[in-house]
């Protein structure tokens, strides 16, 4: 598979100035030969404008004239720093020193007591730890359930603030979804009414005033 940028206007660009085979475009542009033949009759990336792949450095002058005079050669592509750049890391389990892996039951307790709606798969990633040490230490089934206690996984330096919060926001916003999803309407908090204060002057004031006309039946506005 090719690796070089914008594929499909690479194509268009050769199909428009080169003398390649549809195979050869294909071959370098990481396309279907079908595809690179929908282009030059203008079915495909019709919209697309050509990119040059000479001068944004991802094939030499000599490569291509090498393909032009033997539709059997596939150019080789300059492998672009920025493709290098694009690429998704792929990171690797979380390792946790010895030291700590004490400490994860109680992080785990954490999770259970306090974000039931975290996922285990999540809490597994997040720690380092595995769905049946997890299923273990909530069922208290964990060969030392009685001496956990749910500690904060930041406190116990197993994973940091930032990245706990985003984890917990991302929990309770799939739960809020599922919850509307199913017909489960969220408590709405309302703010408590504020008392009515009656100060003992204006108790004498109305326990002392005659009654009025307008006090009895209202105003006639």
């Amino acid at each position: 598979m090719s690796e070089i940028l914008m594929p499909k206007a690479t194509a268009v660009w050769l199909v428009e100035n080169t003398s390649l085979t549809f195979e050869q475009i294909a071959d370098f542009c990481g396309l279907h030969p079908l595809e690179v033949r929908g282009i030059a009759d203008g079915d495909v990336a019709r919209d697309i404008r050509g990119a040059d792949p000479l001068v944004n450095g991802q094939l030499t002058r000599e490569e291509l004239e090498k393909a032009q005079a033997d539709s059997a050669y596939r150019m080789k592509a300059i492998v672009s720093r920025h493709a290098e750049l694009l690429k998704p890391v792929k990171t690797g389990p979380k390792y946790t020193p010895v030291s700590r892996r004490q400490d994860r039951p109680d992080a785990i307790m954490w999770f259970v007591r306090n974000h039931p709606e975290v996922p285990d798969a999540q809490i597994a990633k997040l720690l380092g730890t595995t769905k049946a040490t997890i299923e273990s230490v909530r069922n208290r089934t964990h060969w030392n359930s009685t001496n956990i206690k749910p500690v904060d996984p930041v406190t116990l330096g197993l994973v940091g603030q930032l990245q706990l919060d985003e984890v917990v926001r991302k929990a309770a916003d799939k739960k809020a979804k599922e919850d509307a999803k199913n017909g489960i309407l969220q408590p709405v908090e309302t703010a408590p009414e504020e008392p009515v204060v009656i100060f003992e002057e204006d108790i004498d004031h109305f326990a002392n005033a005659e009654p009025t006309a307008e006090s009895v039946f209202g105003s006639r506005d």
